[in-house]
């Protein structure tokens, strides 16, 4: 050992590594190198980063590193320099024992490539260690009777360098009386036996003092010393011999504790003392004597712990055997492990990336696997594989590792995730297994637009709504995560009636609600199409349309609005005529209402309110046509007066109502008859102007009578041969007429029920009905017709009276006669 520090420290040590660290690339994409042992911590091995076809800084960049297992890490990389150096000092004799070829192999690892290469180092003996004997002196005793040439065998040295340096001779210290030869057998191993070349003679001298001599054939040699002390006996001339030289065994590595292997035996011819054979173990290396129990009388050998094909797959044993007086013989056991099925295979994740892209195509790589099995043969042929019908492929790199990959490109919104179980069997019989769990994410991209649930919405929203109500949710989903599943909505521009639609509707923008900015008519608007967009906040933002159907439903909000009989804007009343001889169902009037609203709430009914002759007159309930309900009587007042009730059917109803008058007569002679009878004067002024009123009107009447007839002789011959006058004609016989006039306020309507004209003049206290003869059926002559000139009242009566309402009813025929000619 005192030589081999002398090596190190001289110049030489560092040209012989410079040498020996050499490199050697195979084709398999495996890099060797060799290097001695016991260089210190730090050294170079190799140029690791030219190796690779890399920069030096491009290791830590790439993310290079050594992978191995179950050892400790006897190599380190040196990022500055590239170079590959030893992690602490190399024991070759630890690492490998007397293994001729000593090799150290582990992975290295570019990270970003996953890419995995097998380095195959060599360790180089060098001279280090000395042969050693286990004792330091051996006792032997030899009979004086012995012959000569009898062979004694002695302790052997243990060297645990290989080859040259290795334990190459032995040498006994000069005497007379012994010599020594030694004995190689197939193995290369050498047995010192010492020859007795001349008889003893115990008398003469008792014990002789030897030294064995063990030398290696380094460069320098060392060598150990045996110290050998010969007592010369008596009488004891024959050493127990082995029923066999060499024994051999094989046993399953999972034999029990205690089991008996086998039985050693050895026979001694002398008698007595000199034939009592002991056993023992001969002192070995290494962990044989924790391992295996010998039996010193029975030479029973058992095992003490379980044997581990793993850690050793072969025993030599040397066992011993001496008889009483000291004479031994040595035979060999050679115990051979068998392997069984007893480690599952290991599995060790050496990358993984965590998630992969849903976009990434087939081949995307994902993780490296290695998988090991400690037990040899078929035991270790391990099989790995995904578990489940998943979308992974496991793909062999080199070694034992596999590169699992994407076997198709995946979806998120599918899966966002896969729990994947990897099962690695050997081939043992039973097989065992190992699972490996570990969790893959799918990372997202905007691959999906928000979508509606329908292809379109329809929303109701009440008219008269409060500003700011809420009308509809709408809601949109996107299958896709984070920012790429938030969704804003939006309107899209338009105009309603002019007006932007953005002054009528608002939508959160985040919850998809309706709100109404204003309060809705639905007399002006009764529905509205809305285009509602909904967008993501991926990169770009996808989106898509809907569209919305806005209704407004309408509300009772408007009471009916009577269109006839209109309410003169004077103030005055109209009046309708019922003759006497009318038959029950006769129609008098009809009252007519609309509703601006729709539906149910525009759906009316008539109803009589109130009646001055209960159950004389009847309303219809839906046409508002007011008729006789019996036949008149001469009892019967000769004013009715009516009021007729509209309503709707709305919640709740609104109702509008009109009052009509009814003048019971069956012709105009008859009303003026009836006259004082409608109204009782208050007093002496109001008797004459009714008097001043009949007499006007009477000679009016009168005039016009006259003039009727004098048109109606100039125009009979053309009436007969006149189509147009005939159709005129045969129209005026069948359309009934009414005329109502207020006279204070000098508005006239004219309206044909029957042959009779009726006119209703309105006045402080009376009303007045002029009658007429049966103008209805006469002709006005067209020349008359043409002329623009009225029909006046006397105008001495005017002057007499000079009152401006006498005046109104010579323009009351004015009106009346261009209706005529009309």
């Amino acid at each position: 050992m005192t030589d081999y520090m002398r090596f190190r420290n001289s110049g030489g040590l560092a040209l012989l590594c410079a040498f020996l660290g050499t490199l050697c690339k195979t084709g398999s994409g495996q890099i060797r190198y060799s290097v001695p042992e016991e260089l210190d911590k730090g050294s170079f091995v190799g140029n690791i980063a030219k190796d690779l076809g890399l920069e030096p800084r491009e290791l830590e960049e790439r993310g290079v590193r050594i992978v191995s297992r179950g050892r400790t890490q006897l190599f380190s990389l040196n990022p500055r320099g590239g170079s590959l150096v030893t992690a602490g000092r190399i024991d070759r004799e630890e690492l490998c024992a007397q293994s001729a070829l000593c090799l150290v192999k582990f992975n290295i690892l570019v990270e970003d490539k996953l890419k995995i290469l097998e380095v195959e180092i060599e360790i180089k003996d060098i001279n280090d260690n000395a042969p050693n004997f286990l004792t330091e002196e051996l006792e032997i005793k030899i009979g004086e009777l012995t012959a000569t040439g009898t062979r004694f065998p002695l302790k052997t040295a243990f060297d645990p360098d290989v080859g040259i340096n290795s334990l190459q001779n032995y040498q006994l210290s000069p005497n007379d009386y012994f010599s020594l030869e030694v004995k190689s057998v197939s193995d290369g191993a050498k047995y010192p036996e010492l020859v007795l070349e001349r008889a003893l003679d115990r008398e003469e001298k008792e014990v002789h003092h030897l030294i064995l001599i063990a030398s290696d054939g380094g460069n320098p040699v060392h060598s150990g010393n045996l110290c050998i002390q010969v007592i010369v006996l008596d009488a004891n001339d024959n050493p127990p011999v082995f029923t066999q030289p060499q024994y051999r065994i094989s046993v399953p590595e999972n034999l029990p504790v205690g089991t008996r292997l086998l039985t050693v035996n050895a026979t001694d011819p002398d008698e007595g003392f000199n034939a009592q054979v002991s056993y023992t173990l001969d002192e070995m290396p290494g962990k044989i004597a924790q391992i295996f129990y010998l039996n010193s009388v029975t030479g029973d050998i058992s095992i003490l712990k379980s044997l581990d094909y793993e850690d050793a797959m072969f025993y030599e044993i040397k066992v011993e055997a001496q008889d009483g007086p000291g004479l031994l013989s040595i035979a060999k056991i050679l115990v051979t492990v068998l392997d069984v099925n007893d480690n599952a295979p290991e599995v060790m994740i050496t990358s993984f990336t965590g998630s992969v892209p849903e976009e990434a195509t087939a081949g995307r790589e994902i993780a490296l696997v290695n998988v090991h099995d400690r037990d040899s043969g078929q035991n270790g042929q391990v099989t790995v594989f995904v578990l489940g019908n998943m979308p992974f492929n496991l793909e062999k790199s080199i070694d034992q590792y596999y590169r699992l990959v994407t076997a198709k490109s995946l979806d998120r919104e599918q899966f966002s995730e896969y729990n994947l179980t990897l099962r690695a069997t050997d081939g043992g019989n039973p097989p065992l297994s190992t699972d490996t769990h570990f969790t893959v994410h799918v990372a997202d991209i905007n691959d999906n637009p928000p979508t509606f649930t329908y292809a379109s919405y329809s929303a109701y929203i009440p008219e008269n709504n409060p500003r700011g109500a809420s009308i509809f949710s709408i809601t949109a989903q996107d299958p896709d995560s984070t920012e790429n599943a938030h969704i804003t909505y939006a309107l899209a521009d338009d105009t309603v009636q002019g007006a932007l639609l953005s002054t009528y509707l608002s939508i959160n923008s985040d919850t998809g609600v309706l709100y109404a900015l204003r309060s809705f008519d639905y007399e002006q608007i009764r529905d509205l199409q809305l285009l509602v967009t909904a967008s993501d906040s991926g990169d770009p933002p996808l989106s898509s349309n809907v569209t919305l159907n806005l209704f407004v439903l309408d509300q009772n909000d408007n009471s009916p609005e009577i269109l006839y009989p209109a309410l003169p804007t004077d103030g005055s009343t109209g009046v309708e005529l019922a003759p006497r001889s009318a038959e029950p169902g006769y129609l008098v009037t009809k009252v007519v209402a609309v509703d601006k609203d729709s539906g149910q709430n525009a759906w009316l009914s008539y109803r009589l309110l109130k009646a001055s002759e209960p159950g004389l007159f009847a309303v219809g309930l839906h046409t508002g046509e007011v008729r006789t309900a019996r036949a008149l009587l001469d009892r019967d007042a000769l004013k009715q007066s009516l009021v007729v009730a509209v309503q709707d059917h709305g919640q709740p109803p609104l109702s509008a109502t009109v009052t009509l008058t009814v003048a019971v007569a069956d012709s105009i002679p008859d009303i003026l008859a009836d006259l004082g009878s409608l109204e009782i004067p208050q007093d002496s002024d109001t008797s004459g102007l009714t008097l001043y009123l009949v007499v006007a009107v009477t000679s009016v009447s009168c005039v016009f009578l006259v003039f009727v007839i004098v048109l109606l002789a100039l125009r009979v011959r053309r009436w007969f041969t006149s189509r147009l006058l005939q159709t005129s004609g045969g129209k005026l016989v069948h359309v009934p007429t009414s005329q109502f006039v207020g006279v204070d306020g000098v508005r006239a309507f004219l309206q044909t029920y029957s042959h009779e004209v009726s006119l209703t003049a309105d006045s402080r206290n009376s009303h007045l009905i002029f009658p007429q003869p049966n103008y209805a059926d006469t002709l006005i002559s067209h020349e008359s017709c043409e002329k623009s000139e009225p029909l006046l009242v006397s105008h001495d009566l005017l002057e007499a009276k000079e009152d401006p309402k006498l005046l109104q009813v010579s323009i009351f025929f004015e009106y009346y006669k261009e209706q005529l000619c009309q």
